[in-house]
């Protein structure tokens, strides 16, 4: 992953699209995408999307998204202490 990108306020973006097969329109094909993008505009998944509806068979049937960012503040959790002997 491109930590330059992270610090830019990318994230890490999933999408499940939904498509129609070219041989058989009344089925439905699933396929998972994944990059760094920026919400809630989603620019590289628009992208994307564009280049599959110009130059793919399968006409897009739905798309369902969902986005986190990998760079968080840090977080501390007491656990349980670990005694040697």
């Amino acid at each position: 992953m491109n930590i330059a990108l992270q610090l830019r306020d990318y994230r890490l973006t999933t999408a499940e699209i939904l498509y129609h097969l070219p041989d058989h329109p009344s089925l439905l094909q699933s396929y998972i995408w994944q990059e760094l993008d920026i919400a809630p505009k989603f620019p590289v998944l628009r992208k994307f999307l564009d280049f599959w509806s110009s130059n793919l068979d399968g006409r897009l049937h739905s798309v369902r998204v969902g986005s986190a960012a990998l760079i968080t503040p840090g977080e501390w959790r007491q656990g349980t202490l670990l005694t040697l002997q």
